[in-house]
C-alpha cells in the first residue's frame, strides 16, 4: 500500500475507531485490500470415483474418474437421480445412492462445506428453507464416508442464528455431528470470476474455495423476481456485498457466479415446495407437498428436471436458457440419463 494510500486509511480508521474500535478500523482495511485486488480462487476439483461395482448401501468402490457416456445400457451413474417417498432424509439418501454414493464424491480426512437455503427462520413445513431432514442425511452422508469436518453455511437475509434455529437446521446438523458457522463479513473475499459476462468480481465466502468438497442442497420453491429459486440461485447465500443489485441482469449474474462456482454434488430437497409468494412464503396454502429429492452433477441439469415439479419447463426460466446457450449445463433432458425410484 502507497503511503498515501495508508494515511487515507488511516484517517478512516480513527473515524470508524471512535465508533466501534480497532476491529471496526480491521473490517474496512479488509474490505478496502478486497475492493481493490480481486482474489483468484476456484473449487478443488472433483474427485468422483469410477462407476463399477457398488456396496450395499449404493456407494462406488472403484477409483478413478467417472467416464462420460450416453445413450444405450452402460454401468456408469446416470445424470441425474429423482427418488420419491414418505421420508426426507431417506429420499435424500435413496438419490445420493442412485449416482454411486457418498464415497463417489467426500474420501476420508475430507473437509465439506454443505449449503441449505436458510433465507429466513421459518418452519420446514412451509417449505421455506431447506428440509432439516434432507440437511442433517447429507451431513451424515459425507461423515459415513469419512469426512473429518462438515460444515453447514448460507448467508440468510433474516438474522443468521434465527434463521437457523428456527427453521430446525441448527439442531439437525448439530444431531448428525456436523457445525453450523453463521457468516460475518470477515468470511467473503473479493474474488475474480473469469468467465463472468456482467459479473468479472464479488465478494464470495472462502469456505466454500478450502473445502475439498461443496455440496449444495437448496429446496426448490418459487421465487417473486426469478421465477423459481432451485440450486443456481441458492449459490446467492456464499456471496457477500450488496446483493440485490444482482437482481438487475439476473439471467447473466446468476449464469457468471455459476461459471465460477461448481458444486460437486447437488441434493435438492422438494419434500415440500413453495408454488406462491416465494422466496419467503409463509402461507401454508401456498405449499404443496411432493415428497421429492433430485441429485445430480450439473446443477443446470438439476434445475431443469425440478422445473417440472411445478408444471414448467427449463425455457420458462430465463437464467436456465442463458445457461444452457452459454454451455453451463444441459437442460435438454431428453439427453440426460435420469435415474428415478422410490425410496
Amino acid at each position: 500500500m502507497e503511503r498515501r494510500e495508508f494515511c487515507r486509511f488511516v484517517g478512516a480508521c480513527a473515524v470508524v475507531g471512535c465508533a466501534g474500535g480497532l476491529a471496526g478500523c480491521a473490517r474496512l482495511l479488509d474490505w478496502s485490500a478486497s475492493g481493490t485486488t480481486a482474489a483468484v480462487r476456484s473449487l478443488k476439483p472433483g474427485r468422483a470415483v469410477a462407476s463399477g461395482s457398488t456396496d450395499a448401501s449404493g456407494a462406488a468402490s472403484a477409483t478413478g474418474s467417472v467416464p462420460a457416456t450416453s445413450g444405450g445400457a452402460s454401468s456408469a451413474p446416470p445424470d441425474l437421480s429423482m427418488f420419491v417417498g414418505n421420508d426426507p432424509g431417506l429420499n435424500a439418501r435413496a438419490a445420493v445412492a442412485a449416482l454411486g454414493g457418498m464415497t463417489r464424491f467426500v474420501r476420508p480426512g475430507d473437509r465439506v462445506v454443505v449449503k441449505p437455503n436458510v433465507v429466513v427462520g421459518r418452519a420446514a413445513e412451509l417449505a421455506t428453507t431447506t428440509n432439516p431432514y434432507v440437511v442433517a442425511a447429507v451431513v451424515k452422508m459425507a461423515l459415513e464416508a469419512g469426512a473429518t469436518d462438515v460444515v453447514v453455511l448460507d448467508r440468510p437475509t433474516g438474522v443468521p442464528r434465527n434463521s437457523f434455529e428456527v427453521s430446525g437446521i441448527a439442531q439437525a446438523v448439530a444431531d448428525a455431528g456436523g457445525r453450523v458457522k453463521y457468516l460475518s463479513d470477515r468470511d467473503f473475499v473479493s474474488t475474480s470470476i473469469p468467465k463472468g459476462r456482467i459479473l468479472t468480481a464479488w465478494p464470495i465466502v472462502g469456505d466454500i474455495f478450502d473445502a475439498d468438497v461443496f455440496i449444495n442442497v437448496p429446496i426448490a420453491k418459487n421465487h417473486g423476481m426469478a421465477g423459481l429459486t432451485l440450486s443456481m440461485k441458492n449459490l446467492m447465500g456464499v456471496l457477500g456485498g450488496t446483493r440485490g443489485t444482482i437482481h438487475q441482469d439476473f439471467a447473466q449474474k446468476i449464469v457468471d457466479i455459476n461459471s465460477l462456482v461448481r458444486p460437486h454434488l447437488v441434493v435438492l430437497d422438494a419434500y415440500r415446495i413453495l408454488v406462491a409468494n416465494g422466496p419467503t412464503g409463509g402461507d401454508p396454502a401456498d405449499v404443496r407437498t411432493t415428497k421429492t429429492c433430485i441429485a445430480g452433477t450439473d446443477p443446470v441439469a438439476v434445475d431443469s428436471l425440478a422445473t417440472s415439479l411445478f408444471g414448467m419447463k427449463p425455457s420458462d426460466l430465463d437464467y436456465l436458457v442463458t445457461a444452457g446457450e452459454q454451455g453451463l449445463g444441459i437442460t435438454d433432458l431428453s439427453k440426460l440419463r435420469i435415474k428415478k425410484g422410490t425410496s
